[in-house]
């Protein structure tokens, strides 16, 4: 039967607790400043400065628009090793009208390499960007919202851009990087209508001091005045307020006891239930049972102080189901300096069903180019293997490289599709495992004899410690997930190097090692090694081979197990 790669099981490795505690800091500092502060210049210098200390960007800056189409850099943190952009005027040109409308949608983006085609940058941009010497950049938008009347839709509009820039060498943004910035924007967002207000506010208390002062600083005056300025900021809660429940994503808070304690207009939206409805409830009372299940391990996790995201499938009030991204961010207050003490969490969840949509319809077509591309391809590996031999005739010295060439060319592309339709095998859930009683030393056996020939082609030494011990898996998938790794292990060894497969018990376990000594993994390549097309070097790799869907096929096998 043909061999399907595979691996250990892996997971994302979470946030460390002091990354825990530097954005909830921060989160919490900057929403601190917008409570306390008028000084808006005060609160984007203070964003931009601990940004650029917890993601150690070499720059981060606020980036304004202008009404003529025109904008500037109106606050910025930068390494003194790289050029200041604060205060410079640029013309439209640099952010044309077309990308302001698409970020006042609310696009982000990540770009690993200003210089990767694949980023979609235009080379003028790119030229224009390597004069502050920017290799990397991370952008959110900062939205204003605007109400009108009569029931009509709220729009957004486009106030500026967080950025954050990577100078010295290109960089692969983290996914809670980006989550990060996200909320930052959302809280400058507030900052800035806070602002309005309470200028109006500023505008109104002048008013009433002069008239005062008129007066002779009559009480009845002073207190009317006191009266009318509570009033205003009444008002601007109330305004506040507003803004939260006119978000169309999911915002609450909720205690350690599972209750809610605040949460916004959207549950009325999704869920039909009014906020005074749903204020004091238990968790499982709100979601029921099925979406509770589902819900209750990151709930532990977010109560135990640690950040969490994960999808849930959830059931809206006309009975049809939408699929969520949830964020839970935990409430972390100190008791003493050496307890910390976890009150609650906040919640933030989105509705991502579109995404899933065009994320089946994708896989769906893979897979159906995949199958289209088989059989033509196999006839054509054929065919070459044939010419290989010389049965049809000889070929000079060039048309056998050019025919070597070709069929190590189509080779990798029909072990590509295989993967592919492995991999989509796997997901759509067409794969069962066939769990049985299997003897260790058989599993390592017949993978180091598969793969002793790749080994000495390569000058690598190949090494088993045989061990007799029962495991019940499927024996044909556990060896595909062994040949993967020795596959990997050898393609990026150097010559006369060793490669070793051990077993360790672990209780009711088995753990089972492939060892090396070749180029290693980054650690901040470690969350996404296991993803699809993944790579630690694209370049390493294709000169190795390789196509990038080996580990993911393997992390699928071994959660199936």
């Amino acid at each position: 039967m043909p061999k399907r790669l595979s691996s250990a099981r892996t997971q994302k490795p979470r946030l460390t607790l002091a990354l825990q505690r530097q954005w909830i800091g921060l989160f919490s500092e900057v929403t601190f400043k917008i409570r306390q502060s008028l000084q808006v210049k005060e609160i984007l210098r203070a964003t931009v400065t601990e940004v650029q200390r917890i993601l150690q960007a070499d720059r981060v800056l606020i980036y304004q628009i202008l009404a003529d189409g025109t904008g500037k850099a109106i606050s910025e943190a930068v390494l003194p090793a790289y050029p200041s952009i604060l205060n410079l005027e640029f013309p439209e040109e640099v952010f044309p009208r077309d990308y302001q409308k698409l970020y006042a949608t609310g696009r982000s983006r990540a770009i690993a390499n200003v210089k990767d085609k694949s980023a979609g940058l235009s080379d003028c941009l790119v030229e224009f960007t390597s004069q502050f010497q920017i290799k990397a950049k991370l952008i959110v938008p900062i939205l204003q919202t605007s109400h009108t009347l009569n029931n009509a839709k709220d729009t957004n509009l486009l106030w500026g851009l967080l950025i954050a820039h990577h100078c010295d060498r290109p960089r692969q943004w983290r996914e809670f990087e980006l989550e990060l910035m996200q909320q930052l924007a959302d809280q400058i967002s507030i900052a800035l209508t806070q602002a309005q207000l309470l200028e109006h506010l500023e505008e109104i208390v002048e008013i009433r001091t002069a008239e005062l002062q008129d007066a002779n600083h009559n009480l009845r005056q002073e207190i009317t005045d006191r009266m009318q300025a509570e009033e205003v900021l009444r008002q601007s809660e109330e305004q506040f307020r507003l803004i939260i429940n006119a978000l169309p994503v999911l915002i609450a808070y909720v205690d350690n006891q599972q209750q809610y304690r605040f949460n916004n207009q959207a549950y009325a939206d999704w869920l039909g239930k009014l906020p005074s409805e749903i204020y004091g409830n238990h968790l499982q009372a709100i979601w029921g049972n099925d979406c509770y299940q589902r819900m209750k391990a990151p709930v532990e996790l977010a109560l135990s102080g640690q950040v969490v995201t994960y999808e849930n499938e959830i059931i809206l009030k006309d009975g049809s189901s939408c699929y969520a991204s949830v964020t839970y961010i935990p409430h972390i207050t100190e008791q003493n300096p050496k307890q910390l003490v976890v009150k609650g969490f906040f919640v933030l969840a989105s509705d991502t069903s579109d995404r899933k949509t065009n994320e089946r319809m994708k896989d769906e077509f893979i897979s159906m180019m995949s199958h289209a591309l088989r059989t033509p391809l196999t006839s054509i590996h054929s065919a070459l293997k044939i010419l290989t031999t010389g049965r049809l005739g000889n070929l000079s010295t060039e048309g056998k490289q050019m025919l070597a060439i070709a069929d190590e060319n189509t080779e990798r592309l029909v072990h590509l599709i295989n993967n592919v339709l492995d991999l989509q095998r796997i997901e759509a859930g067409a794969v069962t495992m066939e769990k049985q009683a299997c003897n260790a030393r058989a599993l390592m056996l017949e993978a180091t004899e598969a793969m002793q020939p790749m080994a000495q082609q390569l000058g690598v030494s190949l090494i088993a410690e045989l061990i007799d011990l029962q495991l019940w898996a499927d024996f044909d998938y556990i060896v595909q997930a062994l040949t993967n790794l020795l596959s990997n292990a050898i393609k990026f060894s150097p010559s006369g190097a060793t490669v070793s497969l051990r077993l360790e018990r672990q209780a009711s376990e088995a753990l089972f090692r492939v060892c090396d000594r070749g180029q290693g993994i980054p650690s901040d390549k470690l969350e996404i090694i296991f993803e699809r097309f993944q790579q630690v070097d694209s370049s390493a790799s294709r000169k190795k081979g390789g196509s990038g869907l080996g580990l993911a096929i393997c992390r699928k096998i071994i959660e199936q197990h």
